[in-house]
């Protein structure tokens, strides 16, 4: 499993939710997408996502998420974005530990 971290300048949370609905993960999830956070601060979108793999990330911003966001939305700038190999994660809610 993998960590996605992205910082987004300037983007605000109505182009965010722009993002959200054109690309529709919430009603079609993209394969291996495990968990999205996503919050504001500084004039700046903060996201992290936990991903099964690296392969299944790319697929989606590739095919999905930056054709909607540069395309279509005509979204500013470009992210910040870094990847990491997940060491491990709870689910609180589940009751589950994972390396």
């Amino acid at each position: 499993m993998i960590i996605m971290r992205m910082r987004w300048e300037g983007l605000t949370a109505e182009q965010y939710d722009q993002a959200r609905d054109k690309v529709a993960w919430e009603v079609d999830p993209p394969e291996g997408g495990l968990y999205h956070v996503a919050w504001f601060d500084d004039g700046a979108l903060n996201v992290v996502d936990v991903w099964d793999n690296p392969d299944d990330l790319q697929s989606f911003v590739d095919t999905r998420l930056m054709p909607a966001a540069k395309g279509d939305l005509g979204l500013p700038g470009e992210p910040d974005v870094s990847v990491h190999p997940l060491h491990r994660y709870w689910d609180a809610v589940h009751r589950e530990a994972r390396n």
